[in-house]
């Protein structure tokens, strides 16, 4: 009898238990259940205005999902991404997101978040093996588009000169097409390549070309300013104005606010392409939210579309 009385007990017992742990998820290694997802963004220019902007949509399209996003800068430090992306790693994020940073910097820690079961994106970043996918512009297309424009604006002749920053891997692929591009037009001549420091785009840039101006005095020494994107040719500008320069025209690439205002009110600045940025954060998430159904994303390198923007659609 009492073996039967301890045998109902111990099935109690069993039955208890099992009503206590209804409605919850076990978690391996007895760690708590996750209640949501955390996504990492990482980059080393979020001073910059444009990678900024990207960084604010992927924050607001991670918090429709439900998710937490948790944001890295190492403030032009390239040395620190490695060791911060590492630091990712190790705290088991859900996803990482490389924003306007070149992975190739970061193979070793793609493959061990790979490794690791952490999907790897990117926005406004290039794309190697161990990565999920890009989401970005097509980077040689706005090249091609303002560049044309530019040379068309030249007549296809004169003294251009170059600000760009090629750590960059967008700006790169931009100042690649215009290396090819010049090939085609032996009458344009390039007067310097300057390299644009990060952070702080504007003011170097205006800098530089301050002191551009001031060794090429003679009205028709510079003719144009060809800038990878928008920041420097936002300070490229500046100078020119203040310098009474009325015969040097500059590009850039990206569409910043500033960049269409100083259009439409005729500046030097004549032209520059309007990236989407709303619209990489809103691919990248997108193709995240697939992954973590466990489904493949659509591609390794998505494009948003972008727009030339000249005096005649700025305001529109």
């Amino acid at each position: 009898m009492k073996k039967i009385i301890s045998l109902l007990l111990m099935v109690v017992l069993v039955f208890s238990l099992a009503g206590c742990g209804a409605g919850k998820t076990a978690a391996p290694s007895g760690e708590p259940a996750k209640e949501g997802k955390t996504v990492a963004i990482l980059t080393p220019y979020l001073a910059s205005v444009t990678t900024n902007e990207m960084v604010e949509n992927l924050k607001s399209q991670v918090a429709k999902r439900g998710y937490k996003a948790n944001v890295v800068d190492t403030k032009s430090d390239f040395a620190q991404l490695a060791s911060r992306m590492e630091d990712l790693i190790s705290s088991k994020v859900d996803a990482i997101v490389l924003v306007s940073t070149d992975p190739n910097q970061l193979k070793d820690q793609i493959k061990k978040a790979q490794e690791h079961g952490i999907p790897v994106f990117g926005c406004d970043s290039g794309y190697i093996e161990g990565m999920v996918m890009n989401a970005t512009s097509d980077n040689q297309a706005m090249s091609r588009m303002v560049t044309d424009y530019l040379f068309k604006t030249m007549n296809n002749k004169g003294n251009l000169v170059v600000l760009t920053h090629r750590p960059h891997p967008g700006v790169l692929k931009r100042t690649q097409e215009l290396d090819a591009l010049l090939k085609k037009s032996p009458e344009i001549k390039i007067v310097t390549e300057q390299q644009v420091q990060v952070p702080g785009p504007i003011e170097n840039a205006r800098q530089q070309m301050e002191n551009l101006l001031l060794a090429n005095k003679a009205e028709d020494s510079l003719t144009a300013v060809w800038a990878g994107w928008d920041e420097p040719a936002i300070g490229a500008s500046q100078a020119i104005e203040a310098a009474g320069r009325k015969n040097i025209v500059v590009v850039g690439i990206d569409g910043t606010s500033q960049a269409l205002d100083m259009i439409k009110k005729g500046s030097p600045l004549v032209a520059t392409v309007k990236q989407n940025f709303p619209g990489m954060a809103e691919i990248v998430v997108n193709q995240m939210e697939l992954v973590f159904q466990g489904k493949p994303a659509e591609g390794t390198e998505l494009y948003a579309p972008a727009t030339l923007i000249t005096k005649e659609n700025a305001g529109k």
